[in-house]
């Protein structure tokens, strides 16, 4: 095995085995990108061929991790659901996730339910959450508005759009 893909394949197995969040949503792409083309440079002698396969393996590697985060954010956007859905206007509950792919840390924070908007066949509330960190030895906390509603017996995001502060570019 040449040596340029057998260091590709160690930082590719590297990278991924760490479970790292941090190191996922970094590095994986471009590793993929750079072990691809490696493979690809034992494959065929042509060099734009060889970096057509590494950019393609890089976008497939970008994809599939933004779709592992996509999965977290639901799993988080439904949480929250089910906790305001549970709640009357003016209590607050507690949600919390701890997301099974580590490609983020452990979340929780405090939900309220500010409105009622529709009853009856659509039920759907007004709920402003907090996602609440330590930082430093510092409480920290974060607010947000979104809109649940009931999809037979559970609550689910409403929201057409997540805050963008929130999820970044990736919604």
């Amino acid at each position: 095995m040449k040596p340029i893909i057998r260091a590709c394949a160690a930082a590719a197995v590297v990278c991924c085995a760490g479970g790292c969040g941090t190191v996922l949503n970094t590095g994986s792409a471009e590793v993929a990108g750079v072990a691809g083309a490696g493979i690809a440079t034992a494959v065929t002698n042509n060099g734009a061929v060889a970096s057509g396969i590494g950019l393609g393996v890089q976008a497939i590697a970008r994809a599939g991790i933004h779709y592992a985060q996509r999965q977290v954010h639901r799993e988080v956007q439904d949480e929250i659901a089910r906790a305001a859905g549970q709640l009357d206007v003016g209590n607050v509950g507690q949600w919390a996730i701890d997301p099974k792919a580590n490609l983020e840390p452990y979340q929780r924070g405090r939900v309220t339910v500010s409105r009622v908007i529709s009853t009856g066949v659509m039920q759907c509330k007004e709920a402003v959450f907090s996602v609440d960190k330590v930082v430093d030895a510092v409480p920290q906390s974060a607010f947000f508005v979104a809109i649940v509603c009931q999809d037979g017996a559970r609550w689910k995001w409403a929201s057409a759009e997540p805050a963008t502060e929130r999820w970044g570019a990736l919604q």
